[in-house]
């Protein structure tokens, strides 16, 4: 997955509580076997005014003009600001791909569902808790600013405002290192390549049976 170091970009503001994952990947959506093509359905029942299914093509779909992401001011967003227990409902990963694809490298709310603020590590996607006070001055400073921009610097953790004040965040060390490193599950477990190379050698010298392939 692609490494999160210091990022900038437009923010997005989802002025809803308690947004499940049904509400960001509907679960029509879940029949695909692929992990890639769910940033056109992110949203998809509040994004469109008809029925979305998978393999639709989204380019001709009637679009709801009140909701935000289809708003020109907010396109091109990559943080987007969320109000409480977002992601919270069953616990898909394709939430986070979804919100990914899309091209949100980050989500700043005070609270979130735990498995998906577990996912979102777990895919290139970073979770920001700040505090109900510091979520509602970004709100305000979001509608109010057109183009209101933040910056994100994961290794100082900060949150950083275009007037210069920073909103610190906490994020778990061994996480802070996968995302800086761009190391999902996968990749941590190549870096020891060599290792399982020699075992799986090693393995088949004591049982050379085990290499047997059945007709």
């Amino acid at each position: 997955m692609d490494k999160f170091t210091v990022y900038k970009g437009l923010v997005a503001p989802l002025n809803r509580e308690n947004v499940d994952t049904d509400a960001i990947i509907p679960k029509q959506f879940l029949k695909s076997i692929k992990k890639t093509g769910f940033g056109q359905n992110l949203f998809d029942e509040w994004r469109y005014l008809d029925h979305g299914e998978p393999g639709q093509d989204c380019s001709n779909r009637p679009i709801n003009p009140d909701f935000f992401l289809n708003q020109p001011r907010y396109q091109a967003a990559g943080i987007l600001l969320a109000r409480k227990n977002f992601g919270c409902g069953s616990s898909r990963e394709h939430a986070p791909w979804a919100l990914d694809q899309f091209g949100f490298r980050a989500v700043i709310a005070p609270s979130f569902a735990d498995i998906f603020y577990n996912n979102c590590f777990k895919n290139g996607l970073l979770p920001i808790v700040l505090t109900e006070m510091q979520v509602d001055h970004l709100f305000n400073e979001t509608f109010a600013f057109t183009g209101y921009q933040l910056t994100i610097d994961l290794d100082r953790q900060e949150v950083i405002a275009p007037d210069g004040t920073a909103y610190s965040f906490d994020v778990d060390p061994f996480r802070k290192h996968c995302l800086l490193n761009g190391l999902d599950d996968i990749g941590l477990t190549l870096q020891h390549a060599d290792k399982i190379k020699a075992y799986e050698a090693e393995r088949i010298l004591k049982m050379p049976w085990l290499a047997t392939q059945l007709p």
